[in-house]
């Protein structure tokens, strides 16, 4: 019996195969937890969102921005983008059920000692503070108002947390931390801008950035942190608490899985 964790699949769904085979993924014993982003921009949207979907009982999926914008452009909320590539997923006959499950994932999961979230943890957070922010967004994801959450959820402003944020502009905020975030200060003040392992210039204009992961005052800096979303940084951080899985397969690079109990990373290449 054995977890296993996978990084961005984004509709790759041969390489995801791959590595099941590779491991021996036991459908009946092991179990699977994905960093979010299971779709957009690979082949085979569909397939993917499936496969989770139909072992729903033995997989934990946290929610990327790629499926939450999935999310809002379903409801209604937001029109596709010129590289989204989900319409398989829109035009199922299964599209219901696959988007209310959708609805109903964590933005963020801890369970033994390991925390999983998409993006990361923000510098001045616990653990703690982002499984209670993150089910703050997970409410609102699950009720009658979660068109109008969709429709204000875009957008970089504001970029730095206060505790006094309320409504919708508390909720973006949040989810820009968890499913968004790269780089920030040590006060965890966001440029959503640069994508790359390094910042791109003065984007914050004479406020010092970084990788959220490598402020070495971070409250989260003892905590194991597995996460994806950022493919240009290929896995290194700073520690190997700090584990990050995004290895960039829908640009022609790896699929990696984790394997939580023995701490060994397995991939396979993407075409």
């Amino acid at each position: 019996m054995t977890t296993y964790v996978v990084g961005d699949i984004q509709g790759c769904f041969e390489p995801f195969k791959c590595l099941l085979k590779q491991v021996g993924f036991n459908e009946d014993s092991d179990t699977l937890w994905a960093v979010g982003d299971l779709i957009n921009r690979g082949p085979d949207n569909l397939a993917t969102l499936r496969w989770f979907h139909e072992r729903r009982d033995n997989v934990v999926v946290t929610l990327g921005n790629h499926d939450l914008h999935l999310l809002a452009v379903s409801a209604g909320a937001r029109r596709p983008s010129k590289s989204d590539n989900f319409d398989d997923i829109l035009d199922a006959p299964d599209r219901e059920a696959l988007i209310e499950w959708l609805h109903f994932r964590p933005l963020v999961h801890h369970e033994h000692g390991v925390t999983m979230v998409h993006a990361g943890i923000p510098p001045m957070w616990t653990v703690e503070d982002a499984l209670d922010r993150g089910r703050e967004v997970e409410t609102m994801l699950q009720s009658a108002r979660c068109k109008e959450f969709f429709a204000a959820m875009y957008g970089n402003e504001p970029c730095v947390w206060r505790d006094d944020l309320s409504g919708m502009t508390r909720l973006r905020v949040i989810t820009n931390y968890l499913t968004r975030m790269r780089h920030c200060t040590r006060k965890g003040k966001l440029d959503l801008i640069s994508k790359g392992a390094t910042a791109d210039g003065d984007v914050l204009k004479g406020k010092k950035v970084a990788p959220w992961f490598s402020h070495p005052e971070r409250l989260t800096k003892n905590d194991t942190i597995i996460f994806g979303h950022w493919a240009s940084l290929e896995s290194v951080t700073d520690s190997n608490k700090t584990i990050g899985l995004d290895t960039g397969c829908v640009w022609g690079n790896q699929l990696t899985f984790y394997d939580l109990d023995n701490r060994r990373l397995h991939a396979c290449q993407c075409p």
